[in-house]
């Protein structure tokens, strides 16, 4: 299973985007089920609310979102620490999105791979 990032959500969504074009090859080319999470559901709701139109919005509302749970919630805390004590501090909605990728044993797919690079054992795409 892929989880797809919100960066790449983004750029699918842009239907002038080739960058989403290349992402949407790259994903029928890999020929796995995909699925984003709650969190990147916020993210991308959070910018259609506020620059674009409802039927965007309804388009988005039909994916399948993976909801954050407790397990996630306590080894994103520990991936936060990790990551600072490493001097390599990752972001708090990147550190519970690689969460629950590597609790589910998901891959990510991201074009932001610098955010999530100090995360042992995730594998990005």
């Amino acid at each position: 299973m892929i989880l797809v990032d919100t960066d790449v959500l983004i750029e699918i969504f842009d239907k002038n985007s080739e960058k989403g074009d290349e992402a949407l090859k790259k994903i029928e080319e890999i020929g796995e089920d995909v699925i984003i999470t709650s969190l990147n559901l916020h993210e991308l709701l959070y910018g259609l609310h506020k620059y674009a139109g409802k039927e965007k919005i309804d388009k988005v509302m039909l994916l399948d979102a993976i909801e954050f749970k407790k397990d996630d919630a306590s080894l994103s805390a520990k991936l936060e620490i990790k990551s600072e004590r490493k001097g390599k501090k990752v972001a708090r909605f990147d550190a519970m999105i690689a969460a629950i990728a590597l609790n589910r044993k998901f891959r990510l797919f991201t074009f932001n791979k610098k955010h999530f690079e100090g995360i042992d054992g995730l594998e990005l795409v």
